[in-house]
């Protein structure tokens, strides 16, 4: 979870009119950030983000628990997000296939090495942070995933939300939100792929039978156990045992080694987008409107 929406709940506590804008402006840029990486249209986000606000904010004195008024906002902004007229012209309409997401021979063969996509000595979360042309093409690949995977990797990889909360927002088993969150960041990865130069096919194409022979992974059963798992294994979510076999699989496995590195490297990518920012002009005509609407919320709760 964002340490914004944290921040804002000790901030409405005090009841201060100046510890209050504080506490508004942290939850508009929440709502605003993660309504542009679903949206990725500013318009779309800075509504999302209006609605959003002033159908929330009389209920705001009644959330004392930072896990509680995340789970409301998201809830109600992803429902705004998913109806909005400026769905991305990306994304396509079926459901992602495990089998259709996994990397071939020569893909594989053009895999950095596995220490490649750890962070440095003395790099700080500021100091990693995505920029320019790799900021851009991780855009482009997260706008290109169908809605339902797109939020759950959003929510997950880059508003720091577990898969129990995500549930929760989604009306979905935690099960199937990290089935979603794998297959999600298997296509992220796959795109990120083919715009550095490495062939990434197309949703929905079959390979020929001739192709599929020359390019096939040399999967065993547990190279197949392996990449199910690979996102579980990542986020810490296996038994040990299980982890365990999975790491003594690698050891001994150079192909699943490269792909483990490759999607920790995606990952790592998510977690490294940048904010993006409101209008400041608009941001602070919403709260002088949200401020009024809170106090009366308070002045209600009061007479109560």
């Amino acid at each position: 979870m964002r340490a914004e929406i944290e921040k804002a709940v000790t901030l409405l506590q005090t009841g201060n009119p100046a510890a209050m804008d504080q506490a508004l402006a942290l939850l508009q840029s929440t709502v605003f950030n993660f309504s542009m990486k679903v949206c990725g249209s500013r318009e779309d986000a800075e509504d999302t983000m209006q609605e959003v606000l002033l159908r929330s904010i009389r209920y705001l004195p009644r959330f004392d628990s930072p896990r509680a008024l995340a789970v409301w906002l998201y809830k109600v902004a992803r429902s705004r997000c998913l109806m909005s007229r400026r769905r991305s012209k990306f994304a396509p309409k079926e459901n992602l296939s495990l089998e259709n997401l996994l990397p071939d021979r020569r893909e594989l063969s053009s895999l950095a090495p596995a220490s490649a996509s750890r962070p440095r000595d003395g790099e700080t979360p500021e100091s990693t942070l995505l920029r320019g042309e790799d900021a851009r093409r991780l855009q482009e690949a997260v706008r290109r995933l169908p809605p339902d995977y797109r939020v759950i990797l959003i929510l997950h990889d880059m508003e720091q939300l577990s898969a129990g909360e995500i549930a929760k927002i989604t009306a979905l088993k935690p099960g199937t939100v990290r089935v979603r969150l794998h297959r999600a960041r298997l296509f992220v990865r796959r795109e990120l792929a083919g715009k550095n130069g490495r062939r990434a096919p197309k949703l929905g194409r079959k390979p020929t039978v001739a192709h599929a022979a020359k390019t096939a992974l040399p999967r065993s059963g547990r190279c197949k156990a392996m990449f199910a798992e690979i996102s579980n294994y990542l986020d810490d979510a296996l038994d040990d045992a299980l982890c365990e076999q999975l790491e003594k699989h690698m050891d001994g496995c150079e192909p699943c080694k490269a792909f483990l590195a490759s999607l920790e490297d995606t990952v790592r990518q998510c977690k490294q987008t940048p904010d993006i920012q409101p209008d400041k002009r608009r941001a602070a005509q919403l709260r002088e409107k949200l401020l009024a609407e809170y106090r009366g919320a308070l002045a209600g709760r009061a007479g109560v």
